[in-house]
């Protein structure tokens, strides 16, 4: 695979998963204002951690996680792009994979299980790949 299609496709999934999050904040917010009938698989937010948090509490909490997340993953994608600076890409895909993670486990349970999965999946290889691997080489991110 070329660098430009490396390029092309690993900074498609930084911004896909953290679009993603925002779809979960936007789930949660349909089931505050509808309620959980009608969102299929999805959950309101409860915290197997701290089950004592109400709801609209755990669905605070669960939006700052998902926030955070989306935050971080779409600027991370636009950098490995060269569209910011390409330096800050590694630290923002690692810091919102670490935070996606922590909402993931700290939440478990509320969402369908293919998105936990599927979330976690691009979590731990982002980790992975960036801390352990120290993938992808250099020449594709600096284009």
């Amino acid at each position: 695979m070329s660098d430009s299609t490396l390029r092309l496709v690993i900074g498609g999934v930084l911004l896909l998963h953290g679009l993603g999050h925002g779809g979960a904040v936007g789930a949660l917010a349909w089931i505050g204002r509808f309620g959980p009938g009608r969102t299929g698989a999805w959950k309101p937010a409860k915290s197997w951690l701290v089950p004592s948090l109400t709801g609209s509490a755990a669905a605070i909490v669960a939006s700052a996680f998902w926030v955070a997340a989306l935050a971080g993953f779409v600027p991370a994608a636009l950098s490995f792009w060269g569209i910011l600076p390409v330096e800050l890409w590694q630290p923002l895909a690692v810091a919102s994979a670490a935070v996606s993670m922590a909402g993931i486990i700290v939440f478990f349970g509320n969402w369908p299980l293919f998105n936990t999965l599927a979330a976690q999946a691009v979590n731990v290889a982002v980790l992975v790949a960036v801390l352990w691997l120290r993938w992808p080489p250099e020449s594709v991110w600096r284009g």
